[in-house]
Parts: structure tokens; C-alpha cells; sequence
């Protein structure tokens, strides 16, 4: 058999040949193999069960999260090594499962967001209008009308919005394309923006040799924030593309195209976003059960 650090390095090919992996997954992956196959004498390719427990008791201080990572890098290696022939059992069944405590997503309120609206709209109407402030409507109308990650917003091209096209073609996480909806307040956001650009910038939002930067983004919106009265602590690009998301479901939106326009692999990520409240849910069943429409048994 070979080694574990030649194994670890075919397995993270396939990662990223066949699942398509980010690189962030696969640095993830490469070090938390590498430190179990250091704790285990560069065993872990031939571990036996009495090692992976004791890997497990080593992980115990660690966080529930990071134990649930690391046991899920380790278990995909096992079955990698089963699947092409290095052994002959797949021990991933003995490593810990902690299991997912997800914590729900921070969101904002309906009227938060008209706030943030409110005072990007009073910006604009300035005469003449700053183009920093068409930048920002842009960048708000954008995360919050189409759910963008903040590293995907940032990065779009000059032309990656059109004006006769009601959606943008987005390569996500693990180089996946999806297609997300443009709504006609963000293309007309957009376009004023746009028309203030430099004829040469390769970007929708440039900033110093490249395009904008998620950390600048991060400030325009704690900026933002701060004058519709609200913490800054609880706006982020993040927190408003939880909103789009959370307003989508409250609307009647269906968790399979939430899904999609989100670009999650897998609907149980898109599932934390149905965190309603109890009310809601119980008119929803009083409007919507079948036998709400059949007459009461008599006692």
C-alpha cells in the first residue's frame, strides 16, 4: 500500500476531479488528514478501530463542529480507499459523530431592510448624485434581490448584468454555474451605476487593481447600517443574503428553487432557512389542511 501523505494526495485529486471541490474544501481536507495521520504514526491508511477511537478521545476537547469536519474528511477518505481497492473494510463507521447543532441564521426583519432602502433611496435622490451612492443601491439591491454570496458580488464583470436579461450566469462554490433571477429594481440599480464606470473597467464594482473587495463590502454596509439606525453587528453581506432567503420562504417560495438560486449542493443547507415561528405555522396549517374544510365531529 502506499503511504499515507500519496494516498491523502489521490484522494484530493478525485476531490477535485469528480466532486468538484473548492479549494478551500480541500486545504480543510488535506490538514486535518495530515494532523490524524501524524497523531497516528502515518497510519491512517491501514488504522485499525482502536486507533480511530483513539483519535476520536483526542478530539474531545475540540469543538462539535470541528470534530463533525474533521470525522466527515476522515470518512470520505475511508470510503475513497474501499472504493479503489487500498483495503478491504471501510472503518468510517467507528469515527465520531457529534452531530449538526446549526445554529440559525441571523436574518432582518421586513422593516429593517425598508430601513436600509429608505436611506439608500434618500442618498440617490441627491442632485447631483454621488456615484458612490449608485454603487451602494447596486450592491444592496443585488445581495438582498438575488441572495449573492458577498465573494460572487464583488467579482461580477462590467457586463455580467444586462439590461434585457432577468438573470446572471454565476460560478459558485466547487466552479458550479447556476442561474440567479435579476429582479427589475437591481438591473435598473444597476444600469445607473454602470453608466458612471470608466469605459475600461473590467468589473462591475472595480476597486484598486481588481475589483471591489469583500472586506470593503463588509464596511459600505456596517456604514449603512449606522444610518437607518440599526447595529452594525447585525448587517453583513451574509445577513442579507439569510434575508432574501428567510423572505423568499415567508412568501410562498419552494425550498427546491430556493435551492438552486442559493447554488446549494445539498437541500439540507437550504433547509435552515425555513426557521419560522410557531404562529405562522400553525395559521398555515388552519388555511391550508384538507380537513379544515370537513365539518366538525359532534362530540
Amino acid at each position: 500500500m502506499l503511504d499515507d501523505l500519496a494516498l491523502i494526495d489521490r484522494f484530493l485529486e478525485m476531490m477535485a476531479a469528480e466532486s468538484g471541490a473548492a479549494a478551500n474544501t480541500l486545504a480543510a481536507y488535506r490538514s486535518d488528514l495530515r494532523l490524524a495521520s501524524d497523531f497516528l504514526a502515518r497510519r491512517l491508511a491501514s488504522a485499525a478501530p482502536d486507533d480511530l477511537a483513539r483519535l476520536g478521545t483526542d478530539w474531545a476537547p475540540l469543538a462539535r463542529a470541528t470534530v463533525a469536519r474533521k470525522a466527515a474528511a476522515l470518512r470520505r477518505f475511508y470510503a475513497f480507499l474501499a472504493e479503489e481497492g487500498h483495503r478491504d473494510d471501510d472503518p468510517g463507521a467507528g469515527l465520531p459523530r457529534p452531530g449538526a447543532a446549526r445554529r440559525l441564521p441571523k436574518s432582518l426583519a421586513h422593516g429593517d431592510v425598508d430601513r436600509l432602502f429608505e436611506v439608500i433611496a434618500a442618498r440617490i435622490a441627491r442632485i447631483p448624485a454621488n456615484p458612490l451612492d449608485l454603487r451602494l443601491a447596486a450592491l444592496v439591491e443585488l445581495l438582498y434581490g438575488s441572495g449573492l454570496r458577498a465573494s460572487e458580488l464583488v467579482s461580477i464583470p462590467r457586463n455580467g448584468v444586462s439590461p434585457d436579461r432577468p438573470f446572471l450566469i454565476l460560478r459558485g462554490k466547487g466552479g458550479r454555474e447556476r442561474l440567479v433571477p435579476i429582479s427589475d429594481r437591481a438591473r435598473a440599480a444597476v444600469a445607473l451605476w454602470r453608466d458612471s464606470l470608466d469605459v475600461g473597467s473590467a468589473w462591475l464594482f472595480p476597486g484598486g487593481k481588481s475589483h471591489l473587495s469583500r472586506i470593503r463590502l463588509y464596511q459600505l454596509l456596517k456604514e449603512l447600517a449606522m444610518q437607518a439606525g440599526i447595529p452594525p453587528e447585525r448587517v453583513s453581506p451574509h445577513v442579507l443574503r439569510h434575508a432574501f432567503a428567510t423572505h423568499l420562504l415567508e412568501g410562498g417560495a419552494d425550498l427546491r428553487a430556493l435551492q438552486l438560486m442559493l447554488g446549494h449542493a445539498d437541500i439540507a443547507t437550504t433547509e435552515i432557512y425555513t426557521h419560522v415561528d410557531s404562529s405562522r405555522l400553525v395559521a398555515l396549517v388552519n388555511a391550508r389542511h384538507p380537513l379544515v374544510d370537513l365539518p366538525r365531529r359532534r362530540a
